[in-house]
């Protein structure tokens, strides 16, 4: 555990671990499934081909709602292309609007806790995804004045996470990650050098599953905590 009284980098993942995210695309995708009157053996060939169309169009314009759009159109048109049509184009624009027009929604504590950690450590904020839209979720959330720096880009790797340590000057050890995303947050973050406390969210989107890798450098720590607010306990 991190000594008390010792200021750490804390650094915070956005989506799914300060705020919800992820349940705004499910409910979409759940939409999408009504707008082709899937039966539930549909539904799970079509989320198939929806996480294949959605890593084939993450691969050619990056993360971010333009994306979720083409893979969805994409798995219309090969799941019932006898029912492509505009008006089908207008549905799927639709549900991707409906996601850019929903409120911040914080996760239970997590503004309190930030207040209460802003004076006693560094705070850093790192999302991944489309600048624009992250940013603007950034700054529709109000949080941006308890993070010291604030971060976007377009894949999380352990290069990125070398990079911030530069950014930071600070000890590897001093650093702590926070987030939901194995994938993202927590193994290469610990692969980097630094710490990382895993807060699963049930709703973690299915292209960021990944098991975890405890097998820490030596000397580093992977906290797995129930809520973003039981930080409280260990910073």
């Amino acid at each position: 555990m991190p000594e008390g009284g010792s200021p750490r980098v804390l650094i915070f993942d956005a989506d799914d671990t300060l705020w919800e995210n992820n349940i705004y695309f499910e409910h979409a995708i759940e939409r999408f499934y009504d707008l082709l009157n899937l039966t539930a053996p549909g539904r799970r060939a079509a989320r198939g081909c929806i996480n294949r169309q959605e890593r084939r169009a993450i691969a050619e314009g990056g993360y971010g709602l333009a994306s979720f759009q083409v893979a969805l159109e994409r798995a219309w048109e090969e799941l019932a292309p006898e029912s492509w049509s505009p008006d089908a184009a207008t549905a799927i624009a639709g549900l991707a609007a409906g996601i850019a027009a929903q409120p911040i929604e914080f996760l239970p504590g997590v503004l309190d806790v930030l207040e209460y950690l802003a004076p006693r450590h560094r705070l850093f904020l790192l999302t991944k995804g489309n600048h624009a839209e992250q940013s603007g979720k950034i700054s529709r959330s109000g949080a941006r004045r308890l993070f010291e720096r604030v971060h976007v880009v377009p894949e999380k790797h352990i290069g990125t996470y070398q990079e911030r340590l530069s950014d930071c000057a600070a000890p590897p050890e001093e650093c702590w990650m926070i987030g939901n995303s194995p994938k993202s947050d927590i193994n290469p973050a610990l692969a980097a050098g630094m710490n990382a406390v895993f807060i699963p969210h049930p709703h973690t989107w299915v292209l960021e599953h990944e098991e975890v890798t405890y097998a820490c450098a030596p000397g580093r720590q992977c906290l797995v905590l129930d809520r973003l607010a039981d930080l409280r306990e260990y910073f």
